[in-house]
């Protein structure tokens, strides 16, 4: 199995879907921001086949290389995306969920009728700016997973009631129904009314939150893509701790200001030891000393009706691979499972008649063996889905074969209670 995000580069273009004008481009390698560009008679030349398709009512989505995986999608007939991939063992779902995930975020800071009534195209351009860094994010070796599986990255903290209690309180103090935690881009806890936010911003607003400069307050416009698209949010965000912000999604009040040291010091300040116990989680998720199997070196647990998840490398940290290839062979293996063998995730395109009438045979778990063959070599990664969970863990070489299903089953036991 290739392992998504070894060396290789990823060009993403963005272009007016009419007149074929490039808005944007940007490029990485091996997981790293790049400025070698595409020329321009490429760029002419890819969104020259799919528009010839088009006039053909032949939609063209994907398309091979030797080397290279091109997918393209368009969206409300004004904007274009295109992604090209060299990096090994890339896959089509991958890319696809990528190019709504850019979207979004295009939409989420730029806001759609900018984007669907394009009226001056050097102007958007300037605009599309300020999505640079986001975008340049997802192109890069994330630590976080919900680019590709369309969930919101959480953490376990230790002692989450005491914060729930605390957040509701502050959001009732603060008239803000849309309120969460936040650490490292995952949330900590959040507001009933903020888990109900949609697909994509549920997975934006804390990615965005995660991948900007530490600031002590911040009032941020943000549309959002699914809920208010082309009417402007405030995004306020407040740093109780290095790395841990209180963020709240609301309308022309309460002002930043309003948000006194005297608020903050009375629903957080008693919680101090609770929310230090909250940094370390960013890449760990699980609280410390949660048992775990000595053989397992990463996992995913997705709660797909709640589109949630836990993902972390952490465990077993000082085993190879390290941290970044454990992050790829998971990710790699997700959209393997995904693609091919379980069916289709709430939210997705609707199951056909040929996939009902063949739902029984749907598979509940699989297994790979990663590299070499031999006894006691290559990686081990199973997938067990049970309910509205699924799970995938990534094993030492160690583990045996004949036991991943029911290692896999007990661990699913031990989270379930988690998310």
């Amino acid at each position: 199995m290739g392992e998504e995000g070894t060396e290789g580069t990823v060009h993403l273009l963005c272009l007016a879907a009419s007149s074929g004008v490039p808005l944007f481009c940007r490029s990485s390698r091996g997981g790293a921001p790049a400025r070698q560009q595409l020329p321009f008679s490429v760029i002419g030349s890819l969104n020259g086949v799919h528009m010839f398709g088009q006039n053909l009512e032949v939609q063209l989505s994907s398309a091979r290389t030797e080397d290279t995986t091109v997918v393209w999608k368009s969206f409300h007939d004004s904007i274009t995306l295109i992604v090209l991939s060299s990096e090994e063992g890339t896959s089509e779902l991958r890319l696809e969920r990528l190019l709504q995930m850019v979207f979004g975020a295009v939409v989420l800071l730029v806001g759609l009728e900018e984007l669907t009534n394009i009226r001056n195209v050097e102007r958007l351009k300037k605009e599309l700016r300020a999505s640079y860094h986001l975008i340049d994010s997802f192109l890069g070796d994330s630590e976080l997973i919900g680019d590709l599986t369309q969930c919101v990255d959480c953490v376990v903290p230790p002692e989450g009631s005491l914060l729930q209690e605390a957040l509701s309180g502050f959001a009732e103090a603060t008239g803000t129904a849309f309120v969460s935690l936040v650490v490292s881009g995952r949330v900590v806890a959040a507001t009933e009314s903020w888990w109900r936010l949609g697909t994509p911003e549920a997975v934006l607003l804390p990615w965005l939150v995660g991948s900007l400069p530490p600031q002590t307050a911040r009032d941020y416009p943000v549309y959002l893509p699914h809920g208010s698209p082309t009417v402007p949010h405030r995004l306020l965000t407040l740093t109780l701790l290095p790395g841990l912000e209180l963020c709240l999604l609301c309308g022309p009040r309460p002002p930043l200001s309003q948000l006194d040291p005297q608020l903050l010091e009375r629903w957080w300040l008693p919680l101090l030891d609770p929310l230090r116990a909250c940094l370390p989680l960013g890449p760990r998720a699980l609280p410390a000393g949660f048992p775990l199997h000595t053989d397992i070196l990463g996992l995913l647990l997705l709660h797909l009706e709640l589109k949630r998840c836990l993902f972390t490398v952490e465990p077993s940290g000082d085993k190879a691979p390290s941290a970044e290839q454990r992050r790829r062979l998971l990710r790699s293996f997700y959209t393997l499972v995904t693609a091919t063998h379980f069916p289709p995730e709430p939210g997705q395109p609707e199951e056909t008649a040929e996939d009902a009438a063949h739902g029984a045979h749907v598979p509940r778990a699989c297994y790979l063996v990663s590299g070499p063959e031999e006894p006691g070599t290559g990686w081990r990664l199973v997938a067990l889905q049970l309910g509205p969970r699924r799970l995938l863990l990534l094993l030492s070489a160690q583990s045996p074969t004949h036991g991943l299903r029911g290692l896999a089953t007990r661990t699913l036991h031990a989270l379930t209670p988690l998310l």
